[in-house]
């Protein structure tokens, strides 16, 4: 068996239910379109892992999405009970070291993933910090259920209030490179994911005009 998992948090690509802070500069639509294509990136990531990959979306299995890989539903009333209760399964069904990534960051690729996984070969916990102070990456080798309860999910002292804790109760945990998600216009339009995509640069255009 593989004793190596890689969880995907997807949302569902919902009209006005996707980068709900982006859309109310480009609209729905616009916001809509550029989440589609940040789960674009976030499938190519994948593919080529050698952990085994499960696909957690927020409402609804889409099968379209990731072919021939396992998807299931997250459970959970917030973001930490969901991540929480998808670490507990993994490591239920024998997994020693799991890493879960979101769905929205433009820059990520599968060294990013593979180098989490194996910063967990040397350290019980490891993160990929995001430039707003969050994170869009978590590796855990055994369940710490404080990581993901009474955290201030979406602010900016997520990271450093987790970190802290994990200092005091003298848990080994390592940092990765930070990237930035696109939350705005500022974050879209500064991004290079943005600058290379025409196509996606269009599309907005044509919305918006």
């Amino acid at each position: 068996m593989n004793k190596e998992l890689l969880i995907v948090f997807v949302k569902n690509i919902k009209l006005g239910k996707v980068k709900t802070r982006l859309a109310k500069t480009i609209g729905d639509h616009g916001a809509f379109e550029v989440y589609k294509e940040l789960v674009t990136v976030t499938e190519n990531a994948t593919k080529s892992i050698s952990a085994d990959v499960q696909i957690h979306f927020s409402d609804a299995v889409v099968e379209t999405k990731w072919k021939d890989v396992y998807k299931t539903v997250q459970v959970g009333n917030d973001l930490g009970e969901r991540m929480k209760n998808a670490f507990l399964k993994g490591f239920a069904k024998g997994y020693v070291r799991i890493v879960l990534i979101g769905s929205d960051l433009p820059d990520i690729n599968k060294h990013h993933i593979e180098n989490g996984l194996n910063s967990l070969k040397k350290n019980d916990v490891v993160f990929g910090p995001a430039e707003d102070g969050g994170y869009y990456l978590v590796g855990l080798t055994k369940m710490h259920n404080f990581i993901f309860e009474n955290k201030p999910w979406s602010e900016f002292n997520l990271l450093e209030e987790t970190i802290k804790e994990l200092t005091q109760k003298n848990i080994k945990f390592s940092t990765l490179e930070t990237l930035n998600d696109i939350d705005t216009f500022e974050d879209l339009i500064a991004s290079n994911f943005y600058k290379s995509n025409l196509k996606l640069q269009e599309k907005i255009k044509q919305l918006n005009d």
